[in-house]
């Protein structure tokens, strides 16, 4: 869509978003739909220089957002360094008419997190979205696994997530708003074979995007997690026959392309709820949660016994009800209601 200057355009907004536009377009067919923008903002994409990372990068460009595309430039495996690969991504999206800087730092180290955020802060003056998503893979059985291997894996994923998020996230409290997208995994959160290191430390990272989001809230900040089905160099490493995937049509479904709409979704402005994942799956979208069910409450002032468990296993056991808790405090609040116990009369 095409304004004539920046006045028509906001004349335009503020005439769809009146109270009688809404209601009225709510009740006919649905008009085309108002562009998520980023114009005037500036995002931070770790391992941009390659496959999914290098798509959020470059829709995120498209959509008006500076860029820093930050990616090392090493192997799938964690091996070696390349600028080009960062660099490449960055001329692709100035070829565009988009606004781009290259960040060639590992996300592995404090300094590695502080110098991505500073190359932000530095060259734009400010900061606005974050999607961590640099990482590597390895496939390993579990009983041939090292330390070495479990070790590295999570310095990358899981350190390098706090790492990068940390000096970001006071960036963002200070200016009273930002959005992270930590890029998790389903192997993390349902479990995947030989990937004992790569699915603990994807897992981790539910658990830092929880406390951030839980933190960041009071402050106009927001983190959510994806957990993307992608075509990519790790898919290839995992299967090992890519020919017979292509065969069955399973690649063409599993497009990266189709994962970048709901990261782009979660870093914009638009978003506004928190302390959730989403599953991205050969366009499906799907929230994925962590459900506690109502399970089996023992009398109060009794001593259960394992006896007890195994008799009130259909209970202990039952998936349903279930609540999804905001925090570790609606778990033990919840309880202790059930019990009569009322916390807050102190």
């Amino acid at each position: 869509m095409w304004f004539a200057n920046d006045s028509h355009h906001q004349l335009l907004t503020k005439y769809l978003f009146h109270p009688r536009v809404r209601a009225v377009r709510s009740q006919s067919t649905p008009m085309v739909q108002r562009m998520i923008d980023f114009t005037d903002q500036v995002v931070i994409v770790t391992g941009a220089g390659r496959g999914l990372g290098r798509l959020y990068a470059l829709e995120l460009a498209r959509r008006g957002a500076s860029v820093v595309v930050n990616d090392l430039g090493g192997s799938m495996h964690g091996d070696g360094a390349d600028t080009a690969v960062a660099d490449t991504v960055v001329a692709e999206i100035e070829a565009a008419g988009g606004t781009a800087v290259a960040s060639h730092d590992s996300v592995d180290t404090p300094e590695g997190g502080e110098a991505i955020v500073a190359s932000a802060v530095e060259r734009f003056g400010r900061l606005d979205a974050v999607v961590s998503n640099a990482g590597i893979f390895t496939t390993i059985p579990f009983e041939e696994l090292s330390a070495d291997d479990w070790r590295r894996m999570l310095r990358v994923h899981l350190d390098g997530g706090f790492y990068l998020s940390h000096p970001a996230y006071r960036v963002m409290k200070s200016a009273g708003y930002g959005r992270f997208v930590f890029i998790s995994s389903s192997g993390g959160m349902f479990g995947q074979p030989l990937e004992a290191h790569y699915a603990a430390a994807k897992a981790g990272l539910v658990g830092l995007a929880n406390v951030i989001a839980i933190e960041g809230e009071p402050h106009g900040i927001r983190a959510n997690t994806v957990l993307p089905f992608g075509f990519s160099r790790m898919v290839t490493e995992t299967v090992g026959d890519p020919k017979g995937l292509e065969e069955t049509g399973f690649l063409k479904v599993i497009q990266p392309e189709l994962v970048v709409p709901i990261v782009v979704y979660l870093a914009s402005r638009a978003c506004g709820f928190t302390h959730q994942n989403y599953s991205a799956c050969a366009g499906r979208f799907a929230r994925v949660f962590v459900g506690l069910g109502e399970g089996w409450l023992a009398e109060p002032g009794s001593n259960p016994t394992a006896d007890d468990i195994a008799a009130h296993l259909p209970e202990v056991t039952a998936t349903e009800p279930f609540t999804v808790p905001a925090s570790i405090f609606d778990e033990v609040f919840g309880v202790c209601d059930r019990l009569g116990i009322d916390v807050f009369s102190q």
